[in-house]
């Protein structure tokens, strides 16, 4: 099934007709589908009356101004830009930014590096201390609460490196941290200290937060196009505001394909795997946004990241034998043709004579198609989301997709 979004959203391989047993019966789907409509109205009616929410911030592109100078500002004086941070605070920005184009090397300069510090191991920062100067690094420090203890203890730490490389009254000049309004440790530690403070959205929860401060930030530093992340996502807040059946809305099937799977047919695990690298570091946000929604009260299916082509080597096996436990989404794209040839004069064994004056894309839109295939052919439950080229526009329509998604099967 095809919808007018910057993707499609193919989902006839979830369901007892083409399946089996492993589907989704229709009755049920249907019965869900009817839950799932009540649940998008509800959700139009908020992104009509609340304008503070998710809804209302992708609609918006008044803050990306000032994100924008602070972007400038990290680009124009740092060459390396360390964003502290874990959980929602770290993975949205990760996700965003492995979209950035690699710099050519006369263009190296004008962006600096970025390292995601999300975890607090100890040799991590000697070892990126090692390669940077202090005098070229920035720092975003980014904590909704503003009392998350990993971030507060690097964001200690580095202030502490970097006083004593810069001196007390510059190293301040080096920080941006990101935290809500009101009393928080983040925040009153920053202002002691004279370092700028971006206000975290306070109606945002922080793993729904990657089109916020948070992670556009990184991303404008990274020379990504904010407003047109924000107009992807807002394509599909449109969707659910025009709509009034939740079959037009593919957030709302995904949602009703997983709740049912897992109520009716022992539906354990959700895999989401991408044939796109630059898409890798977004099953990891998904997996987060997942689990960490919908494991509660006993309930909930495990959110599994996987990469394609490279996990049809380490994982396929279980999916294809294994227990029939898991709904499989795969996001595609078209490679045919894309890509380096592989030229014949330099395959002379009968063996790889298939690979003889075919691109590189070739390979990967062939092993696309045959995956579906055996995955059907076992009875998984598969769904395929289609790109037609990863942009920006597109990538906000996908993260918004899978947080409305959650939201959906949450309310199911």
């Amino acid at each position: 099934v095809a919808l007018e979004l910057s993707y499609k959203h193919n989902f006839e391989f979830c369901l007892a007709d083409s399946i089996g047993n492993s589907g989704l019966a229709s009755a049920k789907f249907e019965k869900l589908m009817e839950c799932a409509t009540e649940s998008i109205n509800k959700l139009a009616d908020k992104s009509h009356s609340d304008t503070q929410s998710l809804f209302g911030l992708v609609r918006t592109c008044e803050d990306l101004e000032t994100l924008e100078t602070i972007a400038e500002q990290y680009c124009e004086f740092f060459d390396h830009v360390i964003v502290l941070g874990t959980g929602g605070s770290s993975l949205g920005g990760q996700a965003l930014t492995a979209l950035a184009p690699t710099p050519r090397p006369k263009e190296a300069a004008a962006r600096p590096t970025l390292h995601f510090m999300a975890n607090i191991d100890p040799d991590s920062f000697e070892r990126l201390f090692q390669k940077i100067e202090a005098e070229r690094t920035g720092f975003l420090v980014i904590s909704k609460s503003g009392s998350t203890a990993e971030t507060m203890a690097q964001f200690i730490y580095c202030m502490d490196v970097f006083r004593k490389h810069l001196g007390q009254d510059k190293f301040a000049n080096h920080f941006t941290s990101v935290t809500e309004p009101g009393h928080r440790p983040l925040r009153e530690m920053s202002e002691t200290h004279g370092i700028t403070v971006i206000d975290h959205h306070p109606a945002i929860g922080g793993r729904y937060s990657a089109l916020s401060a948070t992670g556009m930030l990184p991303a404008m530093i990274a020379g990504l196009d904010g407003e047109a992340l924000r107009s992807g996502a807002a394509s599909l807040v449109d969707l659910i505001t025009n709509s009034g059946s939740a079959r037009d809305v593919a957030p709302a099937v995904g949602a009703v394909l997983a709740v049912g799977l897992a109520q009716y047919n022992g539906i354990k695990a959700s895999v989401l795997m991408p044939y796109l690298d630059r898409l890798e570091i977004f099953g990891k946000w998904y997996r987060q946004l997942w689990g960490e929604s919908l494991g509660k009260d006993g309930k909930g299916t495990t959110p599994i990241d996987a990469l394609g082509t490279v996990d049809q080597h380490s994982q396929l096996q279980l999916y294809l034998d294994g227990p029939k436990d898991k709904f499989i989404t795969l996001i595609i794209s078209e490679m045919i043709q894309k890509g380096g040839l592989l030229p014949k004069d330099l395959i002379n064994l009968p063996e790889l004579a298939y690979l003889a004056g075919r691109g590189v894309g070739d390979l990967m839109a062939a092993e696309q198609q045959a995956t579906i295939e055996t995955l059907v052919a076992h009875n998984c439950p598969t769904r395929v989301l289609e790109i037609g080229h990863l942009d920006e526009y597109t990538l906000g329509a996908l993260m918004m997709h899978f947080m409305l998604e959650t939201i959906i099967a949450a309310d199911l």
